[in-house]
């Protein structure tokens, strides 16, 4: 068995499954029915989007474990998102029914070649995120960052302190950018 830390996110309805909470919890319950043991399921919070989306994200996130190697596990959640109506065309980061991320893999590094950008574990922007570092690091909190010595708790911690401000600035400290709040 192959173990997987998936981030998840929502936030547009759909029409069968109601709005992005609701969405991702119906998205966990189609991964069961595909034959994957969900080991973990992180607390769904809410987000600010990044890029032209103006909805506010419902982002959890995935302990799975499966039989299937990583480009076999994202096809099957690539999958799943086309039964939610996620469409994987037109600009990037916008509006979307169902974000199904692998974040992380039990097998460390993934890299897929070929003429365009395939598959690559760990996610390349993840350790920038914090409403995925955050659900992540709530199911797996010692699960180690391959290439770095921090456990995700470690990641998320260093991602979400508060920075102090420039000198010069009055003082003080500045909660950091995208954090997530109980959705």
């Amino acid at each position: 068995m192959q173990e997987y830390l998936v981030a998840t996110g929502s936030n547009m309805r759909h029409a069968n499954h109601g709005g992005p909470r609701q969405i991702l919890i119906a998205a966990e319950e189609a991964v069961r029915k595909a034959g994957v043991h969900v080991l973990a399921t992180a607390p769904v919070k809410a987000s600010r989007p990044i890029g032209p989306s103006r909805r506010i994200y419902a982002n959890g996130g995935w302990h799975l474990a499966a039989p299937h190697d990583p480009p076999a596990m994202l096809a099957l959640l690539q999958q799943i998102e086309r039964n939610f109506a996620r469409h994987r065309r037109g600009m990037r980061w916008q509006a979307r029914t169902l974000d199904l991320d692998v974040v992380l893999w039990s097998g460390g590094v993934w890299r897929e070649r070929g003429a365009e950008p395939g598959l690559i574990i760990p996610h390349p922007e993840f350790a920038h995120r914090a409403f995925v570092t955050g659900p992540l690091s709530a199911i797996a909190p010692s699960w180690k960052v391959p290439g770095s010595e921090l456990t995700l708790r470690q990641l998320h911690a260093r991602l979400t302190r508060s920075q102090p401000l420039p000198s010069g600035t009055g003082g003080g400290a500045l909660s950091s950018v995208g954090r997530a709040t109980d959705f």
